[in-house]
């Protein structure tokens, strides 16, 4: 679990929403109404699972109340999409207050393979919404995945094929989680701008025409959302998706140098390894 802190009440003004993107402003005024609401009536909230970026969001915003702290937590330690509960200085969160369950997929390994984007396609074709699902996990022949509590019975019922693959899934305890190896490599380097095309680029060491063509054609995500443009600017904590070249998190953002160049950190998982 991940703590932080507590600071002073705020109104989602100019000062504050400009550092975002438009887009993030809807999440950015949930997550000071629920800070407001967890003041008001002493008691703890649970959001849904949430992304590194969203995560950063949050912490920005509930450690400007007072009295307001939060944890996070994802089913097992290193997890990358989490729940964050919301608290009074009363209440100490444990494990089970986050409402996660682990699935195993059970499938015929023998006679056929699985892949993230299947499993997710499947679970996301029963309607429900991203947010309910947490990582989605795997050794190299299993696969789990983490679930929501509160939706954990309707998942099981409806999904029985990934693809068309027949599958049962079966919950696991959490000592039963596969923790994946972390093969990122941390990379601190320069960019001329924080546009998505420069840092795909700088990141994968392909050239900004073809980073561009990339994002236009429909292959890179900013947290697990279409980029749609080349220009759209990156923030501390987004994850940038390539298609066939793997991910880019934002660790860090620098400052500049003395030639105006902005130094960053990232984390770079390579699938080209």
């Amino acid at each position: 679990m991940t703590v932080s802190g507590r600071g002073g009440n705020i109104l989602v003004d100019t000062n504050i929403s400009q550092h975002y993107r438009p887009a993030e402003l809807p999440f950015l005024e949930s997550i000071d109404s629920l800070s407001g609401r967890v003041a008001n009536e002493y008691r703890p909230i649970l959001t849904d699972f949430l992304n590194p970026r969203q995560l950063y969001i949050l912490e920005t915003i509930v450690n400007r109340y007072e009295g307001v702290s939060f944890q996070t937590f994802g089913g097992y330690s290193s997890a990358e999409l989490k729940r964050a509960i919301a608290f009074p200085d009363y209440f100490v969160p444990k494990a089970d207050d986050f409402n996660i369950t682990a699935f195993q997929i059970d499938y015929p390994s023998k006679f056929a393979t699985l892949s993230h984007g299947q499993i997710l396609g499947s679970i996301m074709g029963t309607g429900i919404d991203r947010d309910v699902i947490g990582d989605i996990v795997t050794d190299g022949l299993n696969w789990q995945f983490m679930c929501e509590s509160e939706m954990a019975d309707y998942v099981r019922a409806q999904v029985d094929r990934i693809g068309k693959i027949k599958i049962k899934l079966k919950e696991i305890s959490p000592e039963e989680i596969i923790i994946p190896v972390d093969e990122s490599e941390e990379v601190t380097t320069t960019v001329a701008s924080l546009r998505v095309d420069a840092l795909v680029s700088e990141g994968f060491h392909i050239s900004r025409h073809h980073a561009k063509e990339l994002v236009e054609g429909g292959m890179i995500k900013i947290n697990w959302e279409d980029a749609g443009r080349p220009d759209l600017e990156i923030s501390i904590q987004d994850i940038i998706s390539v298609r066939g070249f793997g991910r880019l998190v934002v660790q860090d953002i620098a400052g500049t140098t003395k030639k105006g160049k902005i130094r960053i950190v990232l984390k770079v998982y390579n699938r080209n390894k």
